[in-house]
C-alpha cells in the first residue's frame, strides 16, 4: 500500500508515536492522532504534519474504553474521509514487583484490549474499501520467549498477547487487511539510565548501539508498504535477542 492519499490512525502518538507520524506525513498520508495524557504532544504533531502538507486531527480517546474507541474511528472518518492504517502504539510499561489483580487489569487493558478494540473498529471500514494496515506494537522480550527482566509479568504476558493478537487478526481479516507488530528492543535509552546500565545494554546488543525512533518508523513503512507479509512479529532490537 501506497501511504500517498491515505489516513493513518495512531493510537498513542507521543515519543516514538510522532516520529512514526512524521514519516507518514512525509509520504503524503493524513493523520488522525489520540491521546488521553499528551494532548500537547499530539497537537504539536498535528500542526507539525499539516505543516507538510497533509491533514491531521487530533481525537482525544481512552484506547481502553470502547465507546471512546468507536467514537475515535467514526471522528477519523468524518474529519478525514477514510482510513486506511491503524498503527497501535499505545502502551504502559511498568515494574510491578508484587503484582495485583489491578496490575494485571491495568496493563492487559493498556497493552492488548486498546490493541483490539482498535482493530475491531477499524477493520469493518477497511475492508469495506478493500484494503488496510494495522501495525501493532509487542516487544522483543516475549517475541524471543525470554522473560529477561523480573517483575515485569504483566507487561510481559500482556506483550505476548499482543504477538498472539496480531497472528489471530491476520488469519480474521485476510484479505483485504494485512496485520503484523513490531517488537522493539534498545530502540532509545531511558532518561533514569546509569552509565553503567547502558554499557552493559550495549554490550549485549550485538549491533552495539540504540536504535533510535527513525528504526522503528522505518518498519512501520515496511509492513504498510508490503503486499505480502502478514501476521509477523518483526523485532527491531539490533539483534539483542540473539545474545
Amino acid at each position: 500500500m501506497d501511504p500517498k492519499g491515505k489516513v493513518a490512525l495512531i493510537n498513542g502518538g507521543a515519543r516514538i508515536g510522532q516520529v512514526v507520524a512524521m514519516a507518514l506525513a512525509a509520504r503524503g498520508c493524513a493523520l488522525a492522532l489520540t491521546w488521553r495524557n499528551s494532548r500537547e504532544a499530539a497537537e504539536s504533531t498535528a500542526a507539525a504534519a499539516r505543516s507538510a502538507g497533509v491533514a491531521a486531527a487530533v481525537i482525544r480517546a481512552n484506547a481502553t474504553d470502547e465507546t471512546q474507541v468507536r467514537s475515535a474511528v467514526s471522528e477519523t472518518v468524518r474529519s478525514l474521509g477514510r482510513l486506511d492504517i491503524l498503527v497501535n502504539l499505545a502502551s504502559t510499561y511498568e515494574r510491578t514487583p508484587n503484582p495485583g489483580a489491578e496490575d494485571w487489569s491495568r496493563t492487559m487493558d493498556s497493552n492488548a484490549k486498546s490493541a483490539f478494540l482498535f482493530a475491531i473498529h477499524a477493520a469493518p471500514i477497511m475492508k469495506s474499501a478493500g484494503a488496510g494496515r494495522i501495525v501493532n506494537f509487542s516487544d522483543w522480550l516475549p517475541r524471543s520467549g525470554r522473560p529477561h527482566y523480573q517483575h515485569y509479568t504483566p507487561y510481559y504476558t500482556s506483550k505476548a498477547a499482543v504477538a498472539a493478537l496480531t497472528e489471530s487478526l491476520a488469519f480474521d481479516f485476510a484479505p483485504e487487511i494485512m496485520v503484523n507488530a513490531i517488537a522493539p528492543g534498545p530502540i532509545a535509552p531511558p532518561p533514569d539510565i546509569t552509565p553503567e546500565q547502558n554499557t552493559q545494554v550495549l554490550k549485549n546488543t550485538p549491533l552495539r548501539r540504540w536504535g533510535g525512533a527513525d528504526e522503528i518508523a522505518k518498519a512501520v513503512l515496511f509492513l504498510i508498504e508490503t503486499d505480502f507479509v502478514t501476521g509477523e512479529c518483526i523485532r527491531v532490537d539490533g539483534g539483542r535477542h540473539l545474545n
